[in-house]
C-alpha cells in the first residue's frame, strides 16, 4: 500500500508540469481512491485474484488495455514478474522500467555503507525521465483538506480542537512501536488534542478500541470507515504519527505533517514519506542497536531487536509532536 502511495505525488508533479499528458494507472481496485485528486488520471484496476490471476490472466489484461488505449509509452514503476509479463503484451512505443537499486540496499543492510540512498519517490521520477518528461519534486502542491461529510462517528463533525492521527501498527513486528509505550504517547497527548486511531483487521481493531475505552478525547477508525471516508479524515489531521508503514504515505501524499518512528529499517533505504523534514523521522539507538537497517521491509532481524523502536521514549515522540503543533 506505502509503495502505491508514494506515487501519487510523483503524478501529481507530472500532470502539473505536463498538462497534456494523460495517465492510466494500472493498480488493484482497492487503491483506486488514492488517485481520486489527480488530473488527466484513470485508473485501470487489475483483478489479480480473478479473470487476471497467471499469465493467462495477464495476458488477457494486456489484451484488454491495448484494446482502449493507445499508449505512447509505459512506466513500470513496480517492475516484478507480473510488470516483466504485461511488457511482452501492451503495445506502446517506449518503456521504461524502475530501478530499486537493489545493491545499494543489499549494501547499506549489510552495513558496507551507511549513507541517504535515492528515495523511492525520486526512483519514480526517474523512470518518466527515462522516458523523456523529467519532473520537479522540490515544489510539491496538495490537494484541500476534505469536508467530513458523514456522520458515522461522534467528535469528527466539528474542529475545536487539534487532530493527531497514530498508526500504531505494522507489517512486522521489529517496525512496531511497543504498544505500552505508545499507550502512553496517547494519554499524554489526549490530555489536550483529539487523538485518532488507524489500524486494520479484526485484531488491531479490537486493541484500539481498548486503548480508546480508556482516553474520551480519542477515536478509533479501524473498522469503521471505507478507504475514500478515512482518506478525508487523514487530509483534515494536524499530525500524523506513524510507523514506517502505509499510513505514513497515506497522510504524506495529501500534505500533511507525519512523524515516523522507526525500528529494524531506516530512512536511509529511501523510504521516508514524502516532502517531511529528516527530523520527523525517529531513528532506534544503533549504539544500542548497531546492526540497523537490518533489512528493507523489517522482516529480517537479530534477536532481541524485536522491540528496537523502544529505545525511542514516549517523551521524545510526544516532545516532537507538540514541537510540530
Amino acid at each position: 500500500m506505502g509503495d502505491v502511495a508514494m506515487t501519487v505525488n510523483v503524478l501529481r508533479a507530472l500532470t502539473e508540469q505536463y498538462p497534456q499528458v494523460k495517465i492510466t494507472v494500472l493498480t488493484r481496485g482497492f487503491f483506486s481512491p488514492f488517485f481520486r485528486d489527480l488530473k488527466n488520471v484513470t485508473v485501470f484496476t487489475a483483478d489479480l485474484k480473478g479473470k487476471h490471476k497467471g499469465v493467462f490472466g495477464l495476458y488477457k489484461l494486456g489484451r484488454q488495455l491495448n484494446k482502449i488505449h493507445k499508449f505512447y509509452a509505459v512506466a513500470d514503476i513496480h517492475n516484478v514478474l507480473r510488470t516483466k509479463v504485461l511488457k511482452k503484451v501492451i503495445r506502446c512505443r517506449l518503456f521504461a522500467s524502475i530501478d530499486k537499486g537493489r545493491a545499494e540496499k543489499s549494501a547499506l543492510i549489510k552495513g558496507k555503507i551507511f549513507k541517504q540512498l535515492k528515495t523511492t519517490h525520486q526512483r519514480y521520477a526517474d523512470v518518466f525521465k527515462t522516458l523523456g518528461f523529467p519532473i520537479d519534486l522540490s515544489n510539491p502542491t496538495f490537494p484541500e483538506a476534505k469536508t467530513i461529510s458523514f456522520n458515522t462517528l461522534s467528535g469528527l463533525q466539528t474542529k475545536t480542537e487539534k487532530w493527531i492521527g497514530i498508526a500504531p501498527f505494522a507489517a512486522h513486528k521489529g517496525k512496531m512501536y511497543p504498544l505500552e509505550l505508545m499507550t502512553e504517547v496517547i494519554a499524554s497527548l489526549s490530555k489536550k488534542h483529539k487523538v485518532i486511531l488507524f489500524g486494520g483487521g479484526n485484531e488491531e481493531s479490537k486493541i484500539l478500541e481498548a486503548i480508546k475505552d480508556k482516553y474520551p478525547s480519542c477515536i478509533n477508525l479501524a473498522g469503521k470507515l471505507n478507504l475514500d471516508q478515512e482518506l478525508d479524515v487523514i487530509s483534515n489531521l494536524d499530525v500524523m504519527l506513524s510507523m514506517d508503514s502505509g499510513n505514513a504515505h497515506l497522510a504524506a501524499m495529501l500534505g500533511v505533517k507525519v512523524i515516523t518512528v522507526w525500528g529494524v529499517t531506516h530512512p536511509y533505504a529511501g523510504f521516508a514519506p514524502f516532502n517531511q523534514p529528516e527530523d520527523y523521522a525517529l531513528i532506534a539507538n544503533r549504539e544500542q542497536f548497531p546492526a540497523i537497517p537490518t533489512s528493507v521491509y523489517g522482516n529480517k532481524y537479530p534477536k532481541g531487536y524485536e522491540q528496537a523502536s523502544g529505545s525511542i521514549s514516549p517523551q521524545t515522540i510526544i516532545d516532537k509532536i507538540e514541537s510540530v503543533l
